[in-house]
């Protein structure tokens, strides 16, 4: 997913005499720099367990049946079975993002590191040639394998899908959609403290032990030695990479103006509808470009004056919008009767004006806010 540089310090901001003293400093002008942890907030338990029970469900039901993959009468076992794994790494991501002071570059490469480790040596489907062949997207096969990585034997193909997914509808929607409703107060902080991460963490652990152990007796397979060595070095890059103070420091305003949100949704909305132009090295090149190029523009938005968390709400779900419009298109993992798969693609159709109305008139209710550029 495009990475929008989210401020570390934006939305922190309330009236004076609401703020305690170790905020005033980031409150009074929102680009300077946070490279210190942030405190969870002290709220009651049961004010600050909500967005995280929501985003428990929401990453699992973004993740899979958003596009389609599932009908109407699959919903409830997916957020079920599928909750503790995606939902518990959505948690953990956003919390270790919050807590650091750090912003969306740090949630998107956390995100990419969760893709690879999902898709990598948890379900293995990224080096698993036959992991589809049991659903009705069997047929895909030919395709991926006509990217397929010398030595490593895995489709480039298949990764930017499978991860980019991951980045996109797993973390990046959810978070955006759970924090655009919180007030912005509230918005940048984290809700769980040390013992509340820790039981993520282990709900996490868990949830991804039991699809590792469903899915190896299902497929029978396990990636070579290899393979698993270079998905752990990915992952092993990938988060230092995103815990590097840089992320945690808000830069100055450019001069210019920010486009209106509906403007920053157009290009990530270009990314899914270009990335299927061509197949083969072709496709897989003109879907990385496209992702590179409007990574870049809206990190150049981002930084100019107005940019705010309409702007982020609108970046963070163009993908989701996206993978709603295309769920009447494609079929769910397994054959479903034409009303059950017709209803699941309505629910989602519903479900998904609703998250994404509901986060609009929130943030458009609240006082505005501009966000930092990071």
């Amino acid at each position: 997913m495009p990475t929008e540089p989210d401020p570390v310090t934006a939305d922190h901001s309330v009236a004076a005499d609401r703020s305690v003293a170790a905020d005033r400093s980031v409150a009074a002008d929102r680009s300077v720099a946070v490279d210190r942890p942030v405190a969870a907030d002290r709220l009651p338990l049961r004010r600050r367990l909500p967005p995280v029970i929501a985003l428990l469900l929401l990453a699992p039901w973004a993740a899979e049946c958003s596009w389609g993959g599932f009908a109407i009468d699959d919903f409830l076992p997916v957020l079920i079975f599928l909750g503790p794994m995606y939902g518990g790494a959505a948690i953990l991501i956003r919390e270790t993002a919050r807590h650091l002071g750090a912003g969306w570059p740090t949630i998107v490469l956390l995100a990419a590191a969760f893709g690879v480790l999902q898709a990598g040596l948890v379900d293995q489907s990224l080096f698993n040639p036959g992991f589809l062949d049991d659903t009705q997207y069997a047929d895909t096969r030919a395709a991926a394998e006509a990217t397929l990585v010398p030595g490593l034997e895995f489709s480039l193909r298949q990764a930017f899908d499978y991860v980019g997914n991951h980045i996109v509808l797993t973390i990046c929607a959810p978070i955006a959609l759970i924090e655009s409703f919180l007030g912005p107060e509230r918005r940048l902080r984290p809700c769980l403290g040390r013992p509340g991460l820790l039981v993520v963490g282990l709900i996490y652990l868990l949830g991804s032990l039991f699809i590792f152990s469903d899915i190896n007796d299902d497929k029978g397979f396990l990636a070579s030695p290899l393979q698993l060595a270079f998905a752990a070095v990915v992952v092993l890059a990938l988060v230092p990479t995103a815990l590097l103070p840089r992320w945690r420091h808000a830069h100055p305003r450019r001069t210019r103006r920010a486009p209106h949100p509906l403007w920053v949704g157009l290009p990530v909305v270009l990314v899914r509808l270009g990335s299927d132009l061509a197949p083969g090295w072709t496709g897989v090149a003109i879907a990385l470009g496209l992702a590179a190029t409007v990574g870049g523009l809206i990190g150049y938005w981002s930084s100019g004056s107005g940019w705010g968390q309409r702007h982020v709400l609108v970046a963070g779900t163009a993908g989701l919008v996206t993978a709603a419009a295309f769920a009447y298109l494609v079929p769910p993992y397994s054959p479903a009767s034409p009303a059950a798969a017709l209803a699941g693609d309505v629910a989602v159709t519903v479900i998904t004006v609703a998250l994404i109305g509901g986060a609009w008139w929130r943030v458009h209710a609240s006082p505005a806010v501009h966000v930092a550029a990071s």
